[in-house]
């Protein structure tokens, strides 16, 4: 029996480099929940969705964490109502190959004891996804806090481990789950190594990919929230719709200018949250009091402009609301303010003349400091050895002034140097510096007027810094609504250039496509015929599609789910037509492994690539399914692919996902191991194959002319001592085999 009185949630997480990887436990069932690795914001507001939804009574993280996540378990912490507690392990706890091992050893009860290491692995593979390594590492100190705190087995002999009765793939509500295998497998993003020699250290680029086509964002802000939608596609309709109506203005002909003068705007948004940071560690740039003007003013000029767009759409509404006045202010405060050329001339923070009266008291100061030292100089030469012929007096910042001569011939060691009434103080290439009488009272005199001034600047740049630090909530209003529209914006020009439609989106649990395109496909080949597809709530819901290889099987399964991946993050489809319903899930099955031993290994091979799909899939799932069992037994695929199916077939209505599934087993037909239903549907791809006369011929002619040359070599006596084989390749076959390169 194990102890459920008081039942338990605890939460492990890590955070690194803009990703969070988490799991928990729940001991009322006892489930482990795993979210594959999500990229977040520096404010982790994905993280904080899932305590909120979650609600875990302790937390697990590593000691050595980021500082944001620091920060936002320090602002939990402060909450009155919800304080969970908080528990740190060694990051030697968080280790990849821990984890693994720790998961390996884990206590599953409807498991067989007996079963192997190997066989066991290939289980868990099928449960929990293995393609997102700070997951793991969270399971691994996950599962170390759970048997020392022998969560639901306090009473039970050492002996018992924690069960794990369950896996979970867990999403937040309303988040459509999208595995790293199908992001893949669909050609949803697609690194490439960067060409240039230049930035091969920078590792990768975006290749063809959907995310590369209709990623035309003008900031880094935008390219960023759009990759965090692709990552994150949602089934709110209010988000969507959204996102819909905005596409659908700026994809009218009329508002081409607009929109070209909002992404003349956005190109000067920059990071913002970091140039903040800098300013609250008193480490900012010139270059980021550039970027920070730049940002604002293009931040006031979008939303004069959008104020007098339609404020019936709401993104444009809350550009005019939400950006407040505080970026007028700002805007005029530096502009005011900072002195931009003399700035980026000395490299230093510098303000303008009528800023500050002491300041430009001091500069005045210092502007006439050459003609009055030109006369101190001029004295000073007076008093000095007759073979010294010029001196000058110069201003060095934070030693003040100096007596600066030439130095003679006769000046070799340093006791040459001494100068009666002179207090020599360092050589400098060939001319020595003195302190005087006279110098040291002009440093009484004007003092160290060079680092006063820049004291005093930098004493305006503080409070310039604090002023702006406290309206950072319009800045970061800013950030937010502007990567919005730019996003939409992008996927908007993307729209317009390759003929996208709107989809109608429905809550109804049906799809239908009327000519749809492949994204990708048709951008690389010459001739794409439009497929259409239909699923309904009760008719063709799971589709088995034959074909030969290479018609475009796999194509079509791909430009399906393309294209309710596109409707899932607001995007405009390439389609005549499309009524899309907001699906849960997108599960994929189109990589065949080769099995390497038979029995039940093999099953549990081919199965591993399947079960997520098989365990996870609900009636809102789109599931894809390409040559199952290919690498696998003939009868043994064969077997599974049927009772997979027959699976989903018999489950309740309700609970039968759309599936669209391409074989070359046709004996799964024409064996009958299907039961029947009116949800199954038969496709078939048909090819049509037009030959070209002209090609015809000429591929008749290459093939009488390398005819000719074989039986020219063929009839050769090999044995022939008078055979001259040089010049028989040099005269006979080269010329043919030329005449040949020529012709084709």
């Amino acid at each position: 029996m194990y102890s459920h009185d008081i039942f338990q949630v605890l939460l492990s997480v890590l955070v690194q480099h803009g990703q969070v990887g988490l799991c928990f436990y729940d001991s009322e069932d006892s489930s482990l929940h795993y979210m594959p690795d999500t990229s977040d914001n520096h404010e982790l507001q994905l993280l904080d969705r899932v305590i909120q939804e979650v609600k875990p009574h302790v937390i697990i993280t590593s000691a050595k964490q980021e500082r944001c996540l620091t920060h936002y378990l320090k602002q939990l912490g402060s909450n009155p109502q919800y304080k969970p507690e908080v528990v740190t392990y060694p990051n030697a706890d968080f280790g990849l190959e821990v984890g693994k091992q720790r998961l390996l050893c884990a206590h599953l009860p409807f498991l067989p004891g007996s079963i192997s290491d190997r066989d066991k692995m290939s289980y868990l593979t099928s449960c929990i996804t293995f393609d997102s390594p700070l997951m793991l590492r969270a399971v691994g100190a996950l599962l170390k806090c759970l048997d020392r705190r022998r969560v639901g087995v306090e009473l039970e002999d050492s002996s018992v481990g924690v069960p794990i009765l369950q896996f979970h793939a867990y999403t937040l509500k309303g988040v459509v789950y999208i595995d790293r295998d199908t992001y893949s497998v669909l050609q949803i993003f697609k690194s490439d190594l960067h060409p240039s020699v230049y930035k091969l250290e920078s590792g990768e680029k975006e290749g063809l990919s959907l995310y590369g086509i209709l990623n035309r964002c003008k900031s880094k802000s935008g390219s960023k929230l759009l990759r965090q939608w692709f990552q994150r596609p949602t089934q709110e309709l209010s988000v969507l719709h959204r996102r819909q109506e905005v596409i659908r203005f700026f994809t009218s002909p009329r508002h081409s200018d607009i929109l070209k003068t909002l992404q003349s705007s956005l190109r000067n948004i920059r990071n913002i949250p970091s140039l903040l940071r800098r300013m609250s560690l008193s480490n900012t740039k010139v270059t980021d009091w550039q970027s920070l003007y730049k940002t604002v003013y293009s931040a006031v000029c979008i939303k004069d402009t959008v104020r007098n767009l339609p404020q019936s759409v709401q993104l444009f509404h809350d550009i005019s609301e939400k950006l407040s006045d505080d970026l007028h202010h700002i805007a005029n405060l530096i502009n005011r303010v900072v002195d931009f050329e003399v700035s980026l001339q000395e490299n230093r923070f510098t303000i303008k003349p009528n800023v500050d009266p002491a300041i430009d008291e001091k500069k005045r100061r210092m502007m006439g400091l050459s003609d009055f030292l030109t006369d101190i100089a001029r004295k000073e030469l007076e008093n000095l050895d007759s073979r010294i012929s010029s001196c000058c007096v110069i201003y060095i910042p934070l030693i003040g002034f100096l007596l600066s001569v030439p130095r003679l011939p006769n000046m070799v060691e340093k006791e040459d140097f001494e100068m009666e009434g002179l207090e020599f103080m360092f050589l400098s290439g060939d001319r020595l510096h003195y302190r005087s009488q006279r110098t040291r009272e002009l440093d009484n005199l004007l003092g160290d007027l060079h680092c006063d001034i820049r004291d005093m600047e930098t004493a305006v740049m503080t409070q310039l810094q604090n002023t702006i630090l406290e309206k950072s909530t319009s800045l970061y209003q800013v950030l937010d609504l502007t990567a919005e529209l730019d996003c939409l914006m992008a996927m908007s020009s993307a729209s317009l250039e390759y003929s996208y439609t709107s989809p109608k989106l429905t809550s109804h649990r049906k799809i239908t496509v009327i000519q749809g395109r492949h994204p990708l496909l048709e951008l690389c080949s010459p001739v794409f015929v439009p497929n259409s597809f239909q699923s309904s709530e009760s008719e063709g819901r799971v589709k088995i599609i034959t074909g030969p290889n290479s018609s475009g099987k796999s194509i079509y399964l791909k430009q399906v789910a393309l294209i309710v991946f596109m409707a899932l993050i607001g995007s405009d489809v390439p389609a005549k037509e499309a009524e899309i319903s907001l699906v849960d899930g997108i599960f994929t099955r189109m990589q065949s492994r080769e099995s390497i031993s038979v029995g039940l290994s093999t099953f549990m091979i081919d199965l591993n690539q399947m079960a997520l799909a098989l365990n996870s899939s609900t009636g809102n799932s789109l599931v894809l399914i390409d040559e199952f069992g290919k690498g696998t037994n003939t009868v043994d695929g064969l077997s599974l692919l049927a009772s997979s199916i027959s699976h989903w077939l018999k489950k309740p209505l309700l609970d039968v996902p759309h599936i669209l599934l391409a074989t070359n087993f046709h004996s799964l037909l024409q064996l009958d191991l299907l039961p029947a239903s009116g949800l199954l549907s038969f496709l078939c791809v048909c090819v049509c194959v037009c030959v070209c006369v002209c090609e015809t011929r000429r591929f008749m002619c290459v093939l009488n002319r390398c005819s000719s040359v074989v039986a020219r070599f063929l009839s050769l006596d090999l044995e022939d001592k008078q055979l001259d084989l040089q010049s028989f390749i040099k005269d006979e076959l080269l010329p043919s085999t030329g005449e040949l390169t020529n012709r084709s």
